[in-house]
């Protein structure tokens, strides 16, 4: 044996710290015990593999806190410590342990210091010459409303140091922000409050990849399908990018491996961006392993998690995936992802499964804050039928055939003409409440009216009761009352009705019922067919 390292899990079970993190952990500990080490775990969640008595050499079921792990190195001696499997909680220990003296494993605490400080992370930003959305930093109410006013409404507001986007929201105007400062978050010197430009109408990013300190390899490049704003762990995304420009991915590829080099980064580092009218925007980068690792590694057919612990113990990725860079030498990497076959013509959907059925009282918006507890993946050679799959396996029947509602804020009207159109054409009919059904109506769609709840019976929530509705497409106006819209997306849950909460993901609906009915049929085929034959 070579020696002893510790990999720091993820902590105990709750909603915003994803289980993937469990399945990057348990990959770190079985690539260790290949490399010859005796593999430590640290981890407290009874709900995870990594704590099964027989995963690791050896587990300690301890809370992921600074004065345990220091007495566990003192007890076990490790060759080092592995903290970039578990999320962000055992990130935050990086600079603490290395003070103490422990070895840290792959990247070290000094760039995942400046990956995570914010003001650091904005000089890395200016020196590559990249761009971020204009961002503030607030001590006190007033400070908040003068940053906001500056940059613009919307915007993101977060408190310092949270974890799965928790209390993060965004505003609209004034008002809103100020009753979101003195009822929602405590901001003071020791809790500045973080406030980004919204970037509205913007298509989010996902970036995955490994560095070994000289070589950077992309895993994948994943195109969210809700907007900008709905937290990375809450969003259904797409490997390959389904509507962007292969310009746009290359600059996103090459974009991530220049940040990884400068970070000096050794083992997983995530990336997220946002693309507004062709513009790239870095929102942030993770040092780490992030949710998305499972979805990716099933997607290429590499396990990343493993390669990364591998990386972080001193070898290189030149000699654990040879073939990758004799591909990339050969033909260049002009897909989405370096580890994929060129003929790997498929798409891979990842869906999210939310808790809502056991929360009665949960609004069931989708935002900057974490709510979901898992996912599934759809598979493809046509995007709309991998997106229709990994509804189906989230527990989402899409209709074929029946009646739609839908109703959206004001700023998304214009977007619903054609989505409204779509249906239409499919066969569907489309039912609206007062706003959206006279705006739909001016642009000459046959759209049927529905009263609000406040308006009178029947209404919307009636129909859906009565299961005339089958599909529901409702975004928030920004307001947080428990409004008509809040009624209707309880109901939803209640009645086991799919909905959607953003523009995208109507869209995203629209061509997987457009796919189904033109192809008539599912291909069905195990996963493992995408690693023995391209063709499907």
């Amino acid at each position: 044996m070579k020696g002893k390292v510790i990999i720091l899990g993820s902590g105990p079970n709750r909603i915003g710290q994803g289980i993937e993190f469990d399945y990057a952990c348990v990959h770190a500990v079985f690539a260790l015990q290949e490399e010859g080490y005796e593999a430590i775990m640290v981890n407290c969640n009874p709900e995870t593999v990594s704590t099964d008595y027989d995963t690791a050499d050896r587990l300690y079921f301890e809370p992921i806190v600074f004065e345990n792990v220091m007495a566990i190195v003192k007890r076990e001696k490790p060759e080092g410590v592995l903290l970039q499997f578990g999320g962000q909680t055992p990130l935050k220990l990086a600079i603490p342990l290395e003070r103490a003296g422990v070895k840290i494993l792959g990247t070290q605490p000094e760039s995942i210091d400046r990956a995570e400080d914010r003001e650091l992370f904005r000089e890395l930003v200016i020196e590559l010459n990249l761009t971020q959305p204009p961002s503030g930093t607030a001590k006190s109410v007033e400070e908040a409303l003068k940053v906001a006013k500056e940059i613009g409404y919307p915007v993101l507001v977060r408190p310092s140091y949270v974890l799965g986007g928790r209390a993060m929201r965004i505003v609209y105007d004034e008002k809103e922000l100020t009753e979101y400062l003195q009822e929602a978050v405590e901001v003071s010197n020791e809790r500045p409050v973080l406030v980004d430009k919204f970037l509205q109408d913007s298509v989010e990013l996902d970036v995955d990849a490994i560095a070994d300190g000289e070589d950077v390899l992309i895993g994948a490049v994943m195109e969210h399908i809700e907007e900008a704003g709905v937290h990375s762990g809450d969003s259904a995304a797409s490997i390959p990018p389904y509507s962007l420009e292969e310009e746009i991915v290359s600059e996103v590829k090459e974009i991530s491996k220049r940040i990884a080099a400068s970070l000096n980064v050794k083992g997983l580092i995530n990336f997220q961006y946002a693309v507004q009218e062709g513009r790239i925007y870095v929102l942030e980068v993770n040092p780490r392993a992030s949710r998305t690792v499972p979805f990716v590694s099933k997607t290429v057919g590499y396990p990343l998690a493993k390669l990364a612990a591998k990386v972080a113990v001193g070898r290189r990725l030149r000699e654990l995936v040879p073939e990758v860079f004799d591909r990339l030498e050969k033909d260049g990497a002009h897909l989405a992802s370096d580890f994929m076959e060129k003929s790997q013509n498929i798409y891979t959907v990842k869906e999210v499964v939310f808790p809502f059925n056991r929360f009665p009282e949960v609004d069931p918006l989708l935002g900057p804050e974490m709510k979901s507890t898992g996912e599934v993946m759809g598979v493809d050679k046509d995007f709309g039928m991998a997106y229709y799959k990994a509804q189906l396996g989230a527990g989402n029947n899409l209709p074929e055939k029946g009646n739609v509602f839908i109703s959206v804020a004001d700023r998304d009207k214009d977007k619903v003409v054609e989505l409204a159109r779509g249906f239409i054409e499919l066969g569907f009919k489309v039912i609206a409440t007062t706003g959206t059904h006279r705006f739909l109506k001016e642009k000459g769609l046959e759209v049927e009216h529905v009263l609000k709840i406040s308006e009178g019976r029947p209404h919307v929530v009636d129909l859906i009761m009565n299961k005339d509705i089958h599909l529901i497409i409702n975004t928030p106006s920004g307001k947080r009352e428990r409004s008509d819209a809040y009624f209707i997306r309880r109901a939803a849950v209640q009645f086991k009705v799919p909905y959607t909460t953003t523009v995208r993901g109507g869209y995203a609906i629209l061509t997987a019922i457009r796919s189904l009915k033109s192809s008539g049929e599912m291909d069905i085929f195990a996963l493992q067919d995408l690693y023995t034959s391209q063709a499907l």
